[in-house]
């Protein structure tokens, strides 16, 4: 610690090899974050298929628990889970209701369930790189 007139500072050398190390495990980061994201993503995909109401009224045959379906952006650091395709287009409806019929919702609440574990998924991953 130096001190000079006016105050008291010091000096933190190494910052040049910090940021060689940090550009070195950039790829390894990206991917341990990529790692979470996929886990998380399966995770409200699977608790969603599990409790997605089912219609056996012989209309329709587990539809919306096989079509729960993972999209990922370009990176693979963001995903969207639910119904993308034209068939599953009622389940808007199931999940929010409508006038006549109250609202059965599964991705809502399976993103709630996962929340709090995905913040532990990026940390643990993160962490297991830097170690």
């Amino acid at each position: 610690m130096a001190q000079r007139r006016g105050g008291i500072h010091v000096r933190i050398d190494g910052i040049a090899r910090l940021r060689q190390r940090l550009e070195e495990l950039e790829p390894q980061i990206i991917e341990a974050l990529q790692k979470a994201v996929k886990e998380s993503a399966e995770a409200v995909q699977g608790e969603t298929e599990r409790t997605v109401p089912v219609d056996h009224s012989g209309r329709d045959t587990h539809h919306l628990k096989d079509h729960v379906d993972i999209r990922y952006d370009e990176n693979g650091l963001a995903a969207e889970v639910g119904w993308f395709d034209r068939e599953s287009y009622y389940a808007r409806f199931v999940e929010h209701g409508t006038r006549s019929i109250p609202p059965q919702p599964s991705l809502g609440p399976a993103l709630e369930l996962e929340r709090t574990r995905y913040v532990r998924r990026l940390t643990e991953e993160v962490r297991a790189v830097l170690r």
